[in-house]
């Protein structure tokens, strides 16, 4: 599953004023990072703002995400929740054709066992026609997939490839890849965390900042794939702050923000979430001016 290794960006779903979906601003964010060296793409995540997208905008999503693309970069889809047959339902009415694999999200707000977890995935992982990357987002989610159950699920089903773990916790990480398989990829969703984790065996990143900052970000968690660690930390200690802001208020309102700076995007978000603020909005661009 080489075509997982390096970094991965959450792409945002730009809108326009009207809060429809910019899809003019979406292909000009897909080839902006297919040309400044981003690994591989990911549609319909946290990041792209999944909980308010409607079902007949996600495949309009799908489409023009996959034709701008030309089959350049592997494409990742998000499909998951918290209703484990809506989701099996899901996977196996939508058309996949230009998908190399499934990311699903560990069930949140129902709080379910480790056991319930393991079932959730299992159940998935048979009715699912692409490979999957498990998601553990213990912030969001509201619970946490412990090392166990992820390397549990490795073990016992071939299509279960990896886990983009975001747990912000060091040691979460250590355990899996310590225990992890060969083949079983360790994704960093922690953009914050990326190139320890890649140090420490990790295949690299689903980034959120990657995509307004391809060249950099793809560039670092290169250097830490090679073990380069100073010149990746050189990067890494470059980049921080702008880390810390896009993650400050809410994701992604911040990486929109940036997005915006650096015209490829207008920095609208859908209800409940709303814009940056006035006073991140400058650091934001103060940091974007001195890079």
């Amino acid at each position: 599953m080489q075509k997982f290794v390096g970094t991965g960006v959450a792409l945002v779903t730009p809108f326009n004023e009207d809060l429809s979906v910019d899809f003019d601003a979406l292909r000009k964010l897909v080839n902006y990072n297919i040309e400044n060296g981003t690994n591989y793409l990911v549609i319909n995540g946290t990041t792209g703002e999944s909980a308010t997208i409607t079902k007949e905008e996600k495949l309009e999503i799908i489409k023009v995400v996959a034709e701008e693309n030309k089959g350049r970069l592997p494409l990742v889809l998000g499909v998951g929740g918290n209703n484990t047959q809506v989701v099996i339902d899901e996977l196996t009415s939508l058309d996949l054709n230009d998908i190399d694999a499934i990311l699903s999200v560990a069930p949140y707000y129902s709080k379910p066992t480790q056991e319930g977890f393991y079932q959730h995935y299992k159940a998935i992982s048979l009715a699912s026609p692409k490979p999957i990357i498990l998601y553990n987002v213990p912030g969001r989610t509201a619970k946490n997939m412990e090392p166990a159950t992820t390397l549990r699920l490795a073990r016992d089903f071939e299509n279960i490839i990896a886990v983009k773990e975001a747990g912000n916790n060091q040691q979460q990480y250590y355990e899996l890849l310590k225990d992890k398989s060969e083949d079983f990829l360790v994704i960093s969703g922690d953009d914050d965390l990326a190139l320890g984790v890649v140090l420490a065996g990790g295949a690299g990143v689903i980034s959120v900042i990657g995509q307004a900052l391809p060249k950099e970000f793809s560039k670092m968690i290169q250097l830490g794939l090679e073990g380069k660690a100073k010149e990746a930390y050189d990067i890494h200690y470059k980049l921080m702050d702008v880390v810390n802001y896009i993650f400050e208020e809410n994701n992604p309102a911040g990486i929109k923000a940036v997005l915006l700076k650096l015209g490829l995007c207008l920095d609208e978000v859908r209800l409940p979430l709303v814009k940056a603020s006035e006073e991140l909005q400058t650091k934001i661009s103060d940091f974007i001016d001195n890079l």
